[in-house]
């Protein structure tokens, strides 16, 4: 096919993957001129025609496809490397769609680390940073200022602090009267951050400023690499946990939040995106009973694999470092430590995931991917 054919919903381009059919109203609002070039916003409302926009000519020049509509003076001229994406992809290029690298727990010596200097004066650094983020879902920063604006140096490199029912940072430390079970000496369960929050954080910073106590190991583990075993174990199982929203909580005597969560989240691919869990902020399941006969096994059987030697890494936090985590991703706990033995101390805070992606897209459009080069094997 080398002539564009066309109908009154739409025309078929010949595209050098094939010919491919474009509705008349997405190639009109598709037009670049339809974008202010200044603020970057759409300025056409495709609803502000009489009638629905209908092709009078259409044309291949080059490399652009050059459109006359009827009932109006417009011309639009849209790239056909646009088309070629839209038809091959179904969306637009986005350099922040990385796919996810599932880890076990041998990942531990492979976390990217990077200091805390470089991020902030080096593109490519935080490139390297953000990129490991996406693809691995968690990375430390290294040699943190020790100053009060530390972390929020750190954060704000990536995005905004985005603020919880602690505020905007909050302290991991033994206190006598604690909200947070976090805020003991005792073991954490596996678990992510405040699902009972209808948009749950999505990366956390927990900057080390003291450890020197007995015990209190940091366990992590990759959430979507247990569920994609879960996936290839028991079907069945990983369907339920997919598709059904459970409650959680989070209360107090000042606040109290409540909100429904999958406990496996899935793109519109059906790729998993991250997980949804903790025990201890889990509300009074409110599915039908005669669901709940099939959905405790499966929720029970996910809860044991998180404990698994297999996906489980166990590092000691150390001061002057920065974890920083997908938090609908990365799943993390603390074995218990002695509280009297030393002085135990993280302060943490949230951005969002779009933040994070956001910082991504603007390096890599200005050339830094944070592909970070293999060290080259020496030659005999």
């Amino acid at each position: 096919m080398t002539q564009i054919t066309l109908t009154e919903t739409g025309m078929t381009v010949p595209l050098s993957s094939g010919p491919a059919y474009f509705n008349h109203c997405w190639l009109r609002e598709a037009c670049p001129s339809c974008i202010d070039s200044q603020t970057r916003e759409r300025i056409f409302d495709v609803a502000s025609l009489p009638d629905l926009p209908r092709a009078r000519t259409a044309r291949i020049e080059g490399d652009t496809l050059v459109i006359d509509w009827q009932g109006e003076p417009q011309v639009s001229h849209i790239p056909l490397a646009m088309l070629e994406t839209f038809a091959s992809r179904g969306r637009a290029d986005d350099p922040a769609d990385l796919p996810r690298k599932l880890w076990y727990s041998d990942f531990a010596p492979r976390i990217a680390r990077v200091p805390q200097a470089a991020v902030l004066g080096d593109p490519a650094a935080r490139a390297q940073l953000t990129r490991a983020l996406i693809e691995d879902g968690i990375a430390i920063v290294t040699d943190m200022a020790e100053d009060d604006d530390s972390l929020p140096r750190l954060v704000n490199s990536i995005g905004s602090i985005t603020p919880s029912a602690e505020g905007l940072f909050f302290d991991v430390r033994v206190e006598i009267a604690p909200t947070n079970l976090a805020f003991t000496a005792g073991p954490l369960e596996m678990h992510t951050d405040l699902p009972g929050e209808e948009a749950a954080p999505g990366v956390q910073f927990l900057h080390c400023l003291q450890n020197t106590v007995e015990g209190g190991l940091s366990l992590f583990l990759d959430g979507a690499a247990v569920a994609e075993a879960l996936r290839a174990e028991d079907p069945a199982a990983f369907a339920l946990l997919a598709e059904y929203e459970i409650p959680f909580f989070y209360r107090h005597d000042a606040y109290d939040y409540r909100a429904h969560q999958r406990v496996i989240e899935t793109d519109p691919e059906g790729r998993v995106t991250g997980v949804t869990i903790s025990q201890h902020l889990q509300d009074t399941m409110d599915l039908p009973q005669t669901l709940l006969d099939t959905y405790y096994p499966a929720f029970i059987k996910f809860l044991k694999m998180m404990q698994e030697d297999r996906f489980l890494i166990r590092f000691r936090s150390e001061a002057g470092n920065c974890v920083i985590f997908d938090n609908h991703r990365i799943v993390h706990g603390r074995e218990g430590y002695v509280a009297d033995s030393g002085k135990r101390h993280l302060r943490g805070c949230y951005t969002d995931r779009g933040a994070l992606r956001s910082t991504y897209r603007v390096l890599a459009k200005q050339g830094f991917d944070g592909v970070v080069a293999a060290p080259q094997m020496a030659s005999a």
